[in-house]
């Protein structure tokens, strides 16, 4: 006899769905919210602020570094993250890693170097971490290069180096119209000069002398080479030594250079007018068909003389030509054929005129002499030289202006000055009174264009000091 095992009645089907939910959240709770305990132990909190992140640890009984933070999280460097316990939850943690994942990648950097007092270029290289290697590798790449060891107070130097800090190329501007620089190559350095060039416009200048003629020129806003070139067209006619008087006035209009509408620079001056103890003396630049430049007044008369009438510029005159003067060192009544100028020590002297050089050398109390012959006529001489000026030498020639030598003391001197003679046929005259040969005047057969040139440069030089004195009065 078969006996048949019954089978247990099953549960109700929505019990069983309640147990397996109540099952699952008991899963999830375990999951999600651990322990009081494991919670003190293991919560991080990162705090990235300027880029550092700081991991800090909460110990049990110190205040939740999560409440603390809650306070920062309204800033915008905080960030915040809490993480259970790996060995608690069984899941493995995300690894803590800065925010600020970005790495620096060297490249090439930008260095400028402002030229200080007693700096040279050695020094310069130094101060960017160049060495004497690259500094000599960088100059003696060519004969070009070597210009970048003149350096002058207060010029940038820019310099550009690659990843490894070596040079990749130097630049400086020398002026407002030039810049150079040297690049690195494959084949070494190459070496380039940039010019600019300027825009050349006519300018007007007028002033009063005062006190000196320079500066009422830099009152006026001459420079010092263009209040020169003032000095040198009329130095035939005037002896700014000497004549020069308060109420003297001049008038000049000159080439001005300009580069962005910014002034950099002049050049020849075009027109000029200078009033010396009431008579005035007038000049207009022209060049002629030869392609000769030269001045001129305005009616064409040359203003070019045989002679300069002072061959130092701006020298006070110590001691004049005379036939009964004590000499200052030997004591006793001697002539005094010339005429000295006292200047400081190395002044430059000029040539009087075109001549040929008789003597270049030590002359008895003369000390170190120049003596120039003058055709067959004229002769001069200038004594107590400091030293001769490079190519001057006896036998040799000059032009009238060029520097021969510089003020000394050589000789019986008691004082740095130059002592200048004159004579005509032999015989000493004295160079303040002598009457100077006149030069050529303008070309007949140019004599038009000229005027067609002078006219409007002393028109509008009429015109300009009118505005002026207008402007003045009101």
């Amino acid at each position: 006899m078969t006996s048949t095992r019954k089978s247990p009645p099953p549960y109700p089907k929505s019990h069983i769905l309640a147990a397996s939910g109540i099952a699952a959240l008991l899963s999830l709770a375990l999951l999600v919210f651990p322990s009081r305990e494991v919670e003190a132990k293991k919560t991080y909190l990162t705090l990235e602020l300027d880029g550092d992140a700081e991991l800090v640890q909460a110990q049990p009984g110190e205040a939740d570094p999560l409440a603390l933070a809650q306070d920062q999280s309204s800033s915008p460097f905080a960030k915040i993250e809490t993480q259970p316990d790996a060995s608690q939850t069984g899941i493995a943690q995300p690894k803590l890693e800065r925010s600020d994942t970005t790495q620096t990648v060297d490249a090439p950097t930008e260095q400028v170097v402002r030229v200080a007092n007693g700096d040279t270029l050695s020094t310069v290289f130094a101060k960017v971490g160049l060495s004497a290697n690259d500094l000599h590798e960088a100059l003696n790449s060519s004969k070009e290069a070597k210009q970048l060891g003149r350096l002058k107070v207060g010029q940038e130097l820019h310099f550009r180096l690659d990843r490894d800090g070596q040079l990749e190329s130097l630049s400086s501007k020398l002026s407002d119209l030039e810049s150079v620089s040297l690049t690195k190559s494959d084949k070494g350095y190459t070496f380039k000069r940039d010019l600019v060039k300027p825009e050349v416009r006519s300018a007007y200048a007028h002033g009063v002398i005062n006190s000196s003629l320079f500066l009422s020129a830099k009152r006026a806003g001459l420079s010092h080479s263009l209040t020169m070139d003032l000095a040198n067209i009329f130095g035939y006619d005037i002896d700014f030594a000497l004549d020069i008087r308060e109420g003297d006035e001049f008038e000049l209009i000159y080439e001005e250079k300009v580069v962005n509408g910014k002034p950099v620079g002049t050049g020849n001056i075009l027109s000029a007018r200078f009033t010396n103890r009431g008579k005035t003396f007038t000049a207009v630049r022209y060049t002629n068909k030869q392609g000769s430049s030269s001045y001129y007044s305005a009616d064409g008369t040359s203003m070019r003389k045989a002679f300069i009438r002072t061959p130092v510029d701006f020298a006070r005159i110590s001691s004049r030509f005379s036939n009964g003067r004590r000499h200052p060192i030997l004591n006793k009544i001697r002539a005094h054929k010339g005429v000295d100028y006292a200047a400081p020590r190395g002044t430059p002297i000029k040539a009087a005129g075109d001549g040929k050089i008789a003597l270049a050398g030590r002359k008895g109390g003369y000390g170190n002499t120049v003596v120039l012959q003058h055709g067959s006529r004229y002769r001069t001489l200038y004594a107590h030289m400091q030293g001769f000026a490079k190519g001057i030498r006896t036998g040799g020639t000059v032009k009238q202006g060029q520097i021969i030598g510089y003020i000394g003391t050589t000789g019986l001197s008691t004082g740095p000055h130059l002592h200048y003679e004159f004579q005509v046929n032999g015989t000493h005259v004295d160079p303040l009174s002598q009457k100077l040969p006149m030069a050529d005047p303008i070309a007949s057969s140019e004599k038009a264009r000229f005027l067609q040139l002078s006219k409007p440069l002393m028109a509008r030089m009429d015109q300009e000091r009118s505005t002026q004195l207008a402007l003045n009065k009101r």
